[in-house]
Formats: C-alpha cells, sequence, structure tokens
C-alpha cells in the first residue's frame, strides 16, 4: 500500500493485479500471490487483503464488476426507455464490463459451479440482478420484489453461460439470445408472466403507479 492509497484502493489494485494470473493459475492464492509480486508487494500483505482466499477474490470482484455497472447505468439517461429494455441493457452492460475478463470469468463459473461453493455463486447473481432491477427504477416490496428477481437471476445465468461461448462479432448472437430469454419468461411465466409482460412493457413513469395499484394488500417488508 503506498501513503496515500486506502486499504480500500489497495486492495482493488491487488485484485486486478491477480486477476491477470487467474487465467492461468484459476481463481486462487497462487493468483494472488503472483499479482502481489508484480506489485513489489509482501505475500502476507496479500494474504491480510484477502484473508478469505479465493471466495473472497471472486465476491470482491463481483462487487466491483456492479459498481461500475450502476455507474454507467446511471449515466445512461433509462429515463427514455421501458422497463424490458432497460433490463436488458443491464444485462448488456454488465456483460461488456465482464469482457476484458472472459477468461477469468469462466473459471469463476467453473469455481462457483463446485458444490461447496455454490450458495456464494447464488448469492452473487442475485445482487446482480438486484442492481440492474434497481437501476431500471424498480420499487416493488411485495412478492413482485422476489419474483422479478428469480426471473431475471435466470435470464443473466443462461445469457451469462451462453456469452462465455459466443464467437460471433459483437456478440449479437448473445444479444439475440437475451431477447429470446426474456421473451420465454414473458410467455411461459403464466397469469404472473401476463402481468409480468404489461410492467416490462411500461414507459418508466408509469411503473410505480401500476405496481401499486396490481399490489395485492399487505405488502412483505423488506
Amino acid at each position: 500500500m503506498t501513503e496515500t492509497e486506502t486499504f480500500a484502493e489497495a486492495r482493488a489494485r491487488l485484485l486486478e493485479a491477480a486477476i491477470a494470473h487467474v487465467p492461468f493459475d484459476g481463481w486462487s492464492l497462487s493468483a494472488l500471490r503472483a499479482g502481489a509480486a508484480d506489485l513489489g508487494l509482501p505475500e502476507l500483505e496479500a494474504m491480510n487483503a484477502f484473508p478469505g482466499g479465493a471466495r473472497e477474490m471472486i465476491e470482491a470482484f463481483s462487487q466491483e464488476i456492479d459498481r461500475r455497472m450502476i455507474q454507467r447505468l446511471d449515466e445512461a439517461h433509462l429515463h427514455n426507455l421501458r422497463v424490458r429494455e432497460k433490463v436488458a441493457l443491464g444485462v448488456r452492460t454488465r456483460l461488456d464490463l465482464l469482457e476484458p475478463y472472459k477468461e477469468a470469468v469462466r473459471h469463476g463459473m467453473i469455481f462457483l459451479a463446485l458444490p461447496q461453493n455454490a450458495a456464494l455463486g447464488s448469492r452473487l447473481v442475485w445482487r446482480s440482478v438486484d442492481a440492474i432491477w434497481y437501476a431500471a427504477g424498480d420499487t416493488a416490496t411485495d412478492y413482485n420484489f422476489y419474483s422479478k428477481r428469480m426471473l431475471l437471476a435466470g435470464v443473466y445465468s443462461s445469457t451469462l453461460l451462453y456469452w462465455l461461448s459466443d464467437r460471433s462479432p459483437g456478440y449479437g448472437d448473445t444479444e439475440a439470445f437475451l431477447e429470446r430469454r426474456i421473451d420465454e419468461v414473458l410467455r411461459l411465466g403464466g397469469s404472473f408472466g401476463k402481468r409480468f409482460r404489461k410492467i416490462m412493457d411500461l414507459p418508466d413513469r408509469l411503473v410505480g403507479a401500476r405496481m401499486r395499484a396490481t399490489a395485492p394488500a399487505g405488502r412483505m417488508k423488506r
């Protein structure tokens, strides 16, 4: 850590350096040590920055991508888009931010697929789709809060897997896949899907009013 750096800044710099080694060493202490060596940091300092090892490194990486995604969406002036368009843009934005780290993401998916890491993987996906919904202007506090995030988690996870193997120019095939997945959710969601479709097709200014008008009595409080 330099004299002018905060602990969080030094930790972020170390993580960025370690990620460069993940394609070769996986999400591991070896990658963390290699990143520390690149920065001239003592190994003990690196271990203290991520005492949780690979799990903590992956969680910090996901949170950083979420932070960048929210910042980019905040700057995108989404008020002229329909909710469906905002949600799709949120997914695309996160994938765009992941693109420089594609091999690290691939290794991360393998790591999170292990049974002992499944809960962490689910938690990280939930945080990401929650951030996308809030960026889209969602203010639901009833059962829709959970339903919408569960549906988007399925859309996002399947799109991420497709993206990892997509070699089309500009990831055009992934874009088409994302649109198909959203259409499938709306089509197969039954009565909720019909209601969900109406919400997704609304202009932003009408979302809150429609949600309040259609929500059942006795909302769940967060």
